[in-house]
């Protein structure tokens, strides 16, 4: 007669053996090749998302197994420009999968990111987006161009640059964070937080807490016991993610959040009865003042104020410092190119006062073509964007998928990993193949642009996409304006290394 611990096992064993048979090869995915324990379980995608290197292993399972590849038991990911507009077209069959649900603090805080309801998340998006009209957009340009000016500035002021030689080293990334969170810090409270100025400043962690904050809940919305977390989030697991978060975030990041929307809704409500020319009408006022459509009554509570503002300083500082610092990377990597761009932009302006958004800026083709291909390189999202199909399933190049399943299409450059060293020299007057991937004819090939998607595109594609592609462009080109740079000499910061493994063995690529 079996003992009662051996009769314990097996009873926990054997579910577990048939749900790797069933996930092997029972599964309706069971045709999509993958690697064997990934199609067994969603432990292997876990394990690599808790490294910080999933991307790369993903890259290394395209190679393996072509443009679909299946990297959990639920889930197809794609490589393929068409299957891209599969996805995430307009009409398609699809919503928001569950792992933006584990971004949530709390299960009852719901934002434009985390609602995965159609109907839900596309009422919020169309409140969100009156804070994104060209009015707004005006006046937000102005103060781009103030806080560029004087970050160019300081980086003179620090780095001792000159014209007749080259300054100290300066790191660009850590500088780029400053700038931009200051710049979404005005546009976004009506207040610079004046992290890039030289100094003592509590602030100047936020941009890093920002990171740790990410760093801390990616991994709980890559679990594969993500639906149970997500059950007990009504039920006190909330409490235990609040005990476990990490000090900087508890302390700094969600203290600074609280904060400062204390303060800006004291004084929204000071300046309400001024008239309109005298109110600051930055991203927070518009909403303050967004109204449900239906009703008429106002849209956000100071809760939903909260939780969209942690959204607004999270989507629009890292993500956009991201792209701007890896833009610089490949540029300071390729000196012809840079060389090449830094000539069209100071014979098409007479100063960098010049130099606004606008059609001469947009006419500078080949800075249009160098950000956009610094953008392809180093997309500034985490991971590619799940979608759960629909009732009804829907068809993914040509093939059935049914409902509940997980399908996604991914813009695998190598994501940006924090550095790269450069040098800066004064000026004292006035995308192509970064990554090899230009035509003969000096443009960029088709089958690139058909999966260059660095906003995302239908209901999910970034709402502040106009006010990051002015930051890029404005700290971009006033910055080549005012100075020459290169890569710190004999610096490796940042790229690819023999010992980093396949994936990541290009010195050129970060």
């Amino acid at each position: 007669m079996m003992s009662w611990p051996s009769a314990l096992v097996l009873s926990c064993l054997l579910p577990a053996v048939a749900r790797l048979v069933y996930n092997i090869w029972l599964h309706p995915l069971a045709d999509v090749p993958g690697p064997f324990w990934a199609r067994a379980s969603g432990i292997p995608s876990w394990l690599h998302a808790m490294s910080g290197k999933r991307h790369i292993w993903l890259w290394q399972q395209f190679q393996i197994f072509g443009p679909r590849i299946r990297i959990t038991p639920n889930t197809v990911l794609f490589c393929d420009s068409t299957a891209y507009a599969d996805v995430y077209g307009m009409k398609s069959n699809v919503r928001r999968s569950h792992f933006y649900t584990a971004f949530k603090r709390k299960i009852s805080e719901n934002t434009t990111l985390n609602t995965i309801d159609v109907a839900q998340h596309a009422y919020k998006r169309k409140l969100l987006q009156t804070c994104f009209t060209e009015k707004s957009m005006r006046a937000a340009t102005t103060f781009i161009i103030k806080h560029v000016d004087r970050w160019n500035e300081v980086l003179t002021q620090e780095s001792g640059t000159n014209e007749k030689e080259w300054s100290a080293f300066v790191n660009f990334s850590d500088k780029i964070d400053a700038l931009i969170f200051d710049i979404m810090g005005d546009l976004s409270f009506g207040r610079s937080f004046d992290i890039k100025e030289p100094g003592e400043n509590q602030l100047k962690v936020i941009p890093h807490t920002i990171v740790e904050y990410m760093k801390f809940y990616y991994p709980f919305c890559r679990s594969p016991f993500l639906p149970l977390l997500i059950w007990l989030k009504p039920r006190g697991i909330d409490w235990f993610f609040d005990k476990v978060t990490p000090p900087s975030v508890q302390q700094q990041y969600n203290k600074f959040i609280f904060d400062s929307v204390t303060n800006r809704i004291k004084l929204h409500r000071e300046q309400k009865d001024k008239p309109e020319r005298e109110q600051r009408q930055v991203i927070f006022h518009f909403l303050c003042e967004a109204r449900d459509p239906d009703t008429g009554l106002v849209a956000y509570d100071e809760t939903d104020l909260r939780t969209e503002s942690s959204l607004l300083i999270i989507a629009g500082t890292d993500t956009t410092s991201v792209s701007i610092s890896g833009i610089f990377f490949y540029l300071k990597g390729d000196p012809g190119r840079l060389q090449k761009l830094t000539d069209e932009i100071r014979t098409t302006f007479d100063s960098a006062e010049e130099i606004v958004l606008g059609p001469k800026l947009r006419g500078c083709q080949y800075f249009l073509a160098c950000i956009d291909e610094g953008m392809r390189l180093t997309p500034s999202g985490p991971c590619e964007l799940p979608r759960e199909v629909l009732s009804g399933g829907m068809p993914v190049k040509g093939r059935y998928y049914p409902r509940g399943h997980d399908c996604r299409d991914g813009a695998l450059g190598q994501l940006a990993q924090r550095g790269g060293l450069g040098r800066c020299r004064g000026v004292p007057t006035g995308t192509l193949d970064l990554g090899r991937g230009e035509g003969r004819d000096g443009r960029v090939p088709s089958r690139i642009k058909a999966n260059f998607h660095p906003f995302s595109t239908g209901p999910g594609s970034c709402v502040g996409r106009p006010i990051a592609m002015a930051e890029i462009m404005i700290v971009v080109a006033r910055t080549l304006y005012r100075f020459d740079l290169r890569r710190a000499p004999g610096s490796t910061t940042g790229g690819g290394r023999a010992d980093l493994g396949w994936g990541a063995r290009d010195e050129h690529q970060m």
